[in-house]
C-alpha cells in the first residue's frame, strides 16, 4: 500500500547539502563545481518542499536547548526539531536516528526501515 506524503528539507539541510557538496572530495565532500552543485541543488528543490526558519521556531529552538540540556554540535539538530515543531512535522528521515530519540515531539525514521 503507497502513502502520500510530502517531504520536505530545511534550509539548513541545503545549506549542509552545499557544504557537502562543494567540498573537496579529499575532505570527505562531493567535489562538485558550483555550477554542479546548482544543478543538483535544483533537483533537490523540484522534489521537496523547502521550510524555513520563523521566529516561532527561534523560541521553541530556545525552549528545545534548555528543556533538553543541549550543547555543542546537537545544536544543529535542536534547530531541525524546532523547525518541525513550528510547521507541524513529526517525522524526521535520518541515518542518525540515535540523534533525535531525546525529542518526544519527532519520530526518527532510518532509511532501511522503509520498504
Amino acid at each position: 500500500m503507497k502513502r502520500q506524503v510530502t517531504l520536505v528539507v530545511s534550509i539548513q539541510n541545503i545549506a549542509e547539502f552545499w557544504n557537502s557538496a562543494t567540498r573537496p572530495a579529499r575532505n570527505n565532500g562531493l567535489g562538485f563545481s558550483i555550477e554542479e552543485a546548482q544543478v543538483e541543488l535544483a533537483k533537490l528543490e523540484g522534489f521537496f518542499e523547502v521550510v524555513h526558519e520563523t521566529l516561532a521556531s527561534y523560541f521553541i529552538w530556545k525552549s528545545l536547548l534548555s528543556a533538553y540540556r543541549v550543547s555543542g554540535v546537537q545544536v544543529h539538530d535542536a534547530r531541525l526539531v524546532a523547525v518541525m515543531k513550528d510547521h507541524g512535522i513529526r517525522q524526521i528521515l535520518t541515518f542518525n536516528t540515535a540523534d533525535f530519540q531525546r525529542y518526544s515531539a519527532v519520530v526518527p525514521v532510518h532509511p532501511d526501515t522503509l520498504a
